[in-house]
């Protein structure tokens, strides 16, 4: 069932820009006037400091901060105790991987498709010593089964870092039989859940994750806003990240009482524009369904699919079977340089797709694209005809090549 798409004239920038066709949701996601209205309330209507001062403002300003934290754990299946605002997806990360205790167990499980914002925290310690990093490889089409990560996985494992739906190619990850795999073994898992959130239904809890992040801006929500979701025993023996107002219970010059979590990890005046946006983001997203935009994306996925695989000279990664991946459709076109093909696309039909390696350089050379590829990302206010649009001008690119 595809969305209707009376749902484009929530976004102000779609109206403003009748000719264009984006697609780069993968890299970031367009905002609905739902969610710039909510957080324009903050500058407009609240305006004060949460968790400080006696004076109505800020009692406002901070029942709207946990009413924000309250949305964000019922949408990912929490409770509003085990998130952590962070301002993005990958300071949640670096949160876990500067404060967890590699003291007992030295090994971290990954895989070579990470995104940096993994990868790169483990991979800093791994060059000093701090820790041993292994990588997973995936199948030939991309994909992970369950068995791989058990191969790898043993008693040694402090920590499983892995994606639940990769930013390169859309496939997903066996996250719950992967954290059985590590629980099992006494390790623990962390998921970057920046491409997941946004498009699948997520239960923190069912998945049985030790830590789960994402950020705002892929959501349909502001920029510079994230969360670190954990289990709440874990937050109580993690010592703080950053450290500063309203992270203390008691502060000596010679002794330091924390916070509860999650106040503990929260250092500073916090943006509370952006908690309020997120909050009405997840309060979007749950009114249209998860379930609905999973297979909206799908099916655009499947037209170009169906109208690209058989071209020549085009090559698409990943599974060709769309119940394997999500809306996430990247390719490459022989002879042509990947950012050759976006400024074309942009310039043709107003097309906006990414090119590059996507913040993973070790995954694109696993799958044989060193020199980058063509990233489409479908999301909810995405339509057949533009996925139509958008593969009649590729097929022209490729006769012209």
């Amino acid at each position: 069932m595809m969305l209707n798409e009376k749902i484009r004239e929530d976004f102000p920038i779609l109206q403003k820009y009748k000719d264009l066709i984006y697609f780069d949701n993968a890299c970031t996601t367009l905002k609905p006037k739902q969610v710039i209205d909510a957080e324009m309330k903050y500058y407009t209507e609240y305006g004060g400091c949460a968790g400080r001062s006696a004076h109505r403002l800020s009692k406002l300003v901070s029942e709207k901060v946990e009413d924000g934290r309250a949305k964000i754990a019922s949408f990912v299946g929490a409770k509003p105790e085990n998130v952590v605002y962070t301002k993005n997806c990958s300071e949640a990360l670096n949160l876990v991987a500067k404060t967890f205790d590699f003291s007992k167990r030295k090994k971290v499980v990954g895989t070579i498709l990470e995104h940096h914002s993994s990868m790169l925290p483990f991979e800093v310690m791994a060059l000093e010593k701090k820790v041993e990093l292994v990588h997973a490889k995936p199948m030939p089409d991309g994909t992970f089964d369950a068995s791989q990560y058990g191969e790898l996985i043993d008693r040694n494992t402090a920590l499983v870092a892995v994606h639940h739906t990769n930013n390169t190619l859309g496939t997903k990850n066996p996250v719950a039989e992967i954290a059985k795999i590590a629980h099992d073994n006494g390790a623990q898992i962390i998921v970057d859940a920046a491409q997941g959130v946004p498009h699948s239904e997520i239960d923190f809890k069912k998945m049985d994750a030790d830590y789960l992040t994402f950020s705002g801006h892929k959501m349909l929500g502001p920029t510079g806003i994230g969360a670190l979701v954990a289990k709440y025993e874990h937050l109580e023996r993690m010592p703080p990240f950053l450290v500063g107002g309203d992270t203390i219970e008691q502060v000596k010059t010679d002794s330091i009482v924390w916070a509860k979590p999650p106040r503990k990890f929260e250092a500073g005046i916090q943006h509370y524009a952006g908690i309020i946006g997120l909050g009405e983001a997840a309060e979007y997203l749950k009114r249209v369904g998860l379930r609905n935009i999973e297979q909206h994306e799908r099916e655009l996925a499947k037209i170009a699919m169906d109208g690209l695989s058989s071209v020549q000279n085009l090559k698409i990664y990943g599974p060709k079977e769309i119940e394997k991946r999500t809306g996430i459709f990247t390719f490459n076109i022989r002879n042509v340089a990947p950012h050759q093909v976006a400024i074309m696309l942009d310039k043709m039909k107003g097309i906006a797709v990414r090119s590059g390696v996507f913040c993973a350089q070790p995954g694109m050379e696993h799958i044989g694209a060193c020199d980058g590829a063509v990233r489409a990302s479908f999301y909810l206010y995405n339509t057949k005809k533009e996925v139509e649009v958008f593969v009649q001008e590729v097929k022209k690119i490729v006769e012209l090549s």
